[in-house]
Order: structure tokens, then C-alpha cells, then sequence
């Protein structure tokens, strides 16, 4: 993966930390700046996942299947970190 890729890759998990907030309200421990760390690391994790099965957008291109990809990915982050710290607390 190109640096071009990886940068691409972390603005649109921004972008997709952002939405996974919206889509899924509610306090969290770590607040707005860990839902976007999630939803980088859910754009990272989500597209390796699906490219996995050949359905991801291309690597590195900004488009809407990239930006759900990582939505997706973020969405599901986000629940397995509120089921984890709902249970630490």
C-alpha cells in the first residue's frame, strides 16, 4: 500500500468516525476524538476485510464505497468498544 493510499485511507476513516458517531449517538468514554481514531482504524480494518472477498473500493481512492467500507468498519468498532468498556466500568 502507497503512502498516497494510507493518507487517502485516514481521511475518509475521519470521515467515517465522524458518521459512526452520528450513526450510533451516545456517550462514550473517550468522546468524539476516540470515535475518530475508531473510524480510522475501521477504514483500515473494513477495507482489508472486504478486500478480502474482492468487494472493497480500490485502495486508495476517495469514493462513496470507500467511505462506506469505513463506515462500516468504524460502526462495528465503535459497538465492540462500547460493549468492552460498558463491562471494564
Amino acid at each position: 500500500m502507497s503512502l498516497g493510499a494510507v493518507i487517502v485511507w485516514i481521511i475518509v476513516g475521519l470521515i467515517a468516525g465522524v458518521l459512526a458517531k452520528w450513526i450510533m449517538p451516545g456517550p462514550d468514554p473517550g468522546g468524539i476524538i476516540v470515535t475518530i481514531l475508531i473510524g480510522i482504524a475501521g477504514a483500515f480494518i473494513g477495507g482489508w476485510v472486504l478486500s478480502l472477498f474482492g468487494i472493497a473500493a480500490e485502495r486508495g481512492q476517495f469514493s462513496l464505497g470507500s467511505i462506506l467500507t469505513a463506515v462500516l468498519g468504524a460502526v462495528i468498532l465503535l459497538a465492540i468498544y462500547r460493549l468492552i468498556t460498558r463491562r471494564v466500568a
